[in-house]
């Protein structure tokens, strides 16, 4: 039974818009289609995965054909994966396997770090080979369609942004509880079982905990959505591994430029990887995009950011434009942006929004 205290959460199952951008992932959590990385533990991996990272990779863009034909066939009824035998290695082995390559010259997200993180060096982010995470639990404050979302909180980030509400986690990547990806699994079959609607992976940022989150997939066998929660800075190698095993990417696009992204979360070459990004998730799942409105921040982030949504993705994408923001963390340090939005702002930023044609408005 689904434990949903927020009148909107219940609308959202009547939202034809929503219904629409995010078909599949209504399904699955309808208990009508399986979650993707399902279709995805059925495809047969045809490597040794002993063999090299060139080999590993080809074997991945195959398996990825395979997958997609899979999906299709599976969606239109054409084949139930309970009549299909699991193979001795998937498409999703594959993948936890090419993540813990990864993980020994870190690349999970484009600062590319290149330490061995199994050798207990770290980068930017700061995380280790193990998991941590801040807390667990069945959030009922996200987007409407997502709750109640079983959301987990992994420590440590890519980003350093100077007014993260979550600083106490982002930027503490040593502090937490250390966490498998077999209990990871486990907490998200329960969470289904106590009515969930889909498993959230956040922080911080999940992309350093790519490895485990992965094999958690891997060990999970309920059909359960599956979120990633994300600011998007991920790597390509990290795009095609998330390939297939992701309903929703609840997304963060923040800056419509690389000034701002530099200022403010200390992050180079932001909007070329984190529109390319958003490209190639459209191309493979569903999205839900969220847009924090900065004080002053509406024509030089908020009108492209929006802008490129609509011309890139189509105005039909969900999108959440936000007036969450707080002076938090390190903002006071920054005069431009140490004060609340005002409503005027936020109306202006929704105004925006509808000019440029977005039309799937998280209400």
């Amino acid at each position: 039974m689904w434990r949903i205290f927020r009148p909107d959460a219940v609308a959202a199952l009547r939202d034809e818009r929503a219904r629409k951008s995010l078909a599949r992932y209504f399904a699955v959590m309808e208990g009508r289609l399986p979650a993707r990385f399902l279709v995805c533990k059925r495809v047969k991996a045809k490597v040794d995965l002993s063999a090299s990272d060139e080999e590993l990779w080809r074997a991945h863009e195959r398996g990825l054909k395979e997958f997609r034909k899979l999906l299709v066939d599976t969606d239109k009824g054409k084949t139930e994966l309970e009549n299909l035998k699991q193979p001795e290695s998937s498409l999703l082995d594959l993948k936890v396997a090419l993540a813990r390559r990864i993980l020994k010259s870190c690349h999970f997200c484009e600062r590319r770090c290149g330490f061995d993180r199994t050798a207990g060096k770290v980068g930017v982010c700061g995380v280790g080979e193990r998991s941590r995470i801040a807390s667990e639990f069945m959030h009922h404050g996200e987007e409407s369609v997502l709750v109640p979302s079983y959301t987990i909180f992994f420590n440590g980030c890519t980003f350093h942004c100077q007014y993260c509400q979550n600083w106490d986690i982002s930027q503490y990547p040593e502090a937490g509880v250390e966490v498998s990806p077999q209990t990871l699994a486990k907490l998200a079959e329960g969470a289904r079982k106590d009515g969930a609607r889909n498993v959230n992976w956040v922080g911080g940022d999940p992309t350093p905990n790519l490895h485990n989150i992965l094999a958690a997939l891997n060990e999970c066998e309920v059909s359960i959505p599956s979120v990633w929660n994300s600011n998007m800075y991920c790597s390509l190698e990290t795009m095609k591994l998330l390939f297939g095993t992701q309903d929703v990417y609840l997304t963060d696009f923040k800056y419509g430029n690389d000034d701002c992204a530099l200022r403010y979360s200390k992050v180079p070459n932001y909007f070329g990887v984190v529109s390319r990004n958003h490209k190639l998730a459209f191309d493979d799942a569903e999205l839900i995009i969220r847009h924090l409105v900065l004080p002053r921040g509406l024509e030089c982030c908020t009108r492209p950011v929006l802008k490129w949504i609509s011309d890139n993705l189509g105005g039909m994408v969900r999108t959440n434009v936000m007036n969450q923001y707080r002076v938090e963390a390190m903002a006071h340090k920054y005069p431009e942006i140490s004060r609340r939005l005002t409503a005027a702002e936020f109306e202006k930023a929704l105004e925006i929004a509808r000019e440029v044609g977005l039309q799937n408005l998280e209400p």
